[in-house]
This record gives C-alpha cells, structure tokens and sequence, in this order.
C-alpha cells in the first residue's frame, strides 16, 4: 500500500538536494507535492520530471505573504493541505563567526527560523479544520553536536529543534504531529559551504568522521523524512531524528 496515498504535501527547498529527494519519494508513495523554490525553474524542472502529482510553486520563506501564497496554491490546487516540510536552509561559509556580517545573519535567521513561524501560521488551522496533520523539519546535525566554523548555523538549527519540541507539546491536542530531521552533511549544494571549500581531502577528512564512512545522500533523507510523514509513525512526535551514520555518537 501506498504510504502516503491522498495526502498533499507542501515541501520547501525543494528543487534541489534533501527537498528534491523528498518531492521524489513522497510523490513515488502517493502524495500530491507542492514543489516549492525560490529557485522557479529548478522547482518547475522537479515538478514536471514528477508528473500531474506535483506542481510548482516559486517562494521565498522568509516572506509572509509568499508563504501564504505557496499554502493557498496548495490547497487550491489539491483540496487540502496534511504535510508540511520546512526544508529550505540557508548557511554562511564555515568560518569565524566574527567574520560573519549582519546581512548573512539576519538571512539565515529568516530561512531556517522564521520561515518555520511563517509556515506554522499558515498551515495549523487548516490541519486543525481536517482534524491533524503532519510538521516535519530539516533541523541538523549542527544543533545538536555543534562544530566550530558553523557557530550561527549551528545556533539556527538548535532553534528550530527546540521550536519542534515545544510546538509537538502545544499542537498534539490537535493531533497535529511535529518532528525534525537531524542530517549530516550531504551531496547537496550547501556541502562546499559547510566544509569552507570542496575539496577531496576535506570530504575524506570529513566522512572519516562519520562511523558508517559516508556523507549522507538525498535518498538517505527522503526515506527518513517519508517515515516521519507517514502513519506508521502516527504515535511519534517532539522527536530529532538524527540521520548522520552515526556522526553524533
């Protein structure tokens, strides 16, 4: 059986990396998906290689009113709204944290923090008119095992863990679900970011750091993110799924 048959998902980032993976799988188990990007012709690519599942939908999280827009297509286009994922992130250049200007700051704080405000507020009273629903994350490794280098994105993804726990705790009453992913490091566009530069003696160095050898793949993510979704995990929730080979032991 289909995993996630009927529901719509709504997934940000989308058009490439975790939230690409993510649209894919969701799509494969049943799901119509909301492919949405602030990048417009990456998510219009992903949506069309998708199939009538899915569609796209151009969006800036950081934005109220884009957000607001991303949902009402969402709705308008497939009735309902049962999963959100807040999977679009932003990161400055591994670094001092001195270094790091206010621009940079105010821009990570806005995609990896405010954009789960923006979203929570828009999509919560719909899940509570359908009777409940799904808030999935992509939080880090980064919030719970903290490197230097990353300090001020290691401090947004703490964040948006603590902010999962508690709104698990507040929406549970309204049978609204809440949990984040917990990745280490992937093929994804942010890697070269994450280490300072891309280099093959930087990975080696850095899946050396990883028990089970290997950075992390969109695929890795997706299954993760699926499970989370889906009713087999209906009794789950306030949880920060670490998807790292064993990066945080």
């Amino acid at each position: 059986m289909l995993r996630l048959k009927d529901k719509v998902a709504i997934i940000t980032g989308a058009a490439s990396g975790f939230g690409e993976g993510m649209a894919r799988r969701f799509a494969e188990e049943g799901a119509k998906v909301v492919v949405a990007d602030l990048n417009a012709r990456g998510a219009e690519r992903v949506a069309a290689e998708i199939g009538p599942a899915a569609i796209a939908v151009a969006s800036d999280v950081s934005s109220r009113s884009e957000v607001e827009e991303m949902v009402y297509a969402a709705k308008n286009t497939f009735g309902r709204v049962d999963i959100m994922v807040n999977n679009a992130g932003y990161t400055h250049r591994n670094g001092d944290m001195l270094a790091v200007d206010e621009a940079t700051f105010d821009l990570i704080t806005a995609v990896n923090m405010k954009a789960i405000y923006h979203a929570t507020v828009a999509v919560v009273p719909i899940m509570e008119r359908q009777g409940g629903g799904v808030i999935l994350t992509t939080a880090s490794t980064a919030g719970l095992r903290p490197r230097p280098g990353l300090t001020w994105y290691n401090a947004s993804k703490g964040w948006a863990i603590t902010a999962t726990k508690s709104m698990a705790v507040e929406l549970a009453p309204k049978n609204i679900r809440v949990n984040c992913l917990c990745p280490v490091a992937g093929e994804t566009g942010m890697l070269a970011q994450f280490m300072g530069e891309d280099t093959p003696e930087l990975r080696a160095k850095f899946r050396a750091s990883i028990p089970l050898g290997r950075l992390s793949t969109p695929l890795d993510i997706a299954n993760a993110a699926l499970w989370l979704a889906s009713d087999e995990a209906e009794f789950i929730t306030g949880v920060a799924l670490e998807v790292d080979g064993g990066r945080c032991i």
